[in-house]
């Protein structure tokens, strides 16, 4: 969406299990990757993958704009992290035009997986151990809960990205999966 997002795509898939994304069949797919995924990765570049766990999520539903803050903690470990984030969480989702806003934290262990898809790419970037992720409406809406995030005193190193929702993809009855 600007010319200081990296990467310049963001997708996310959501699991209800954790495992989902860590087990046997999932490592399955990613060590035999289709012709079409070799290609179509072979031109990415600055591409961060972090499998994370949601440590608190508020809102309605999500936005047609969202923002990726990616940081390190400069909190002492995990607990105050989560403690000193969370209610700014519910003080960002106060301002106008806000749909949801969601603290995760990466598990480095399973973000660290290399398969036949990532073998011998070397477009990876290393991502933070923390992110939020903040929906809104509209770009301008963002704007302030943004810089309320980059302002706390655990936030460090943060990285901001901004996207515009292009596609969704809800499982449904008629989806596979």
């Amino acid at each position: 969406m600007d010319k200081e997002t990296h990467p310049e795509f963001f997708t996310l898939y959501e699991v209800e299990d954790f495992d989902v994304i860590t087990g046997e069949e999932y490592t399955k797919r990613l060590n035999a990757p289709t012709p079409w995924t070799r290609r179509a990765t072979s031109h990415f570049l600055n591409t961060s993958r972090g499998l994370a766990r949601v440590a608190s999520s508020e809102g309605p539903g999500p936005g047609g704009v969202l923002t990726t803050v990616r940081f390190h903690s400069a909190a002492a470990d995990d607990q105050h992290t989560a403690g000193e984030l969370s209610p700014l969480l519910s003080r960002v989702l106060q301002s106008p035009l806000m749909t949801g806003a969601h603290l995760c934290k990466s598990d480095g262990q399973a973000t660290d997986v290399r398969t036949a898809e990532s073998q011998g790419r070397t477009d990876y970037d290393t991502p933070p151990n923390w992110f939020m992720l903040l929906e809104a409406c509209t770009v301008e809406a963002l704007e302030a809960p943004v810089q309320a995030v980059l302002q706390h005193s655990v936030v460090r190193n943060a990285q901001v990205g901004r996207y515009l929702l292009e596609y969704t993809r809800l499982k449904t009855d008629a989806s596979a999966g």
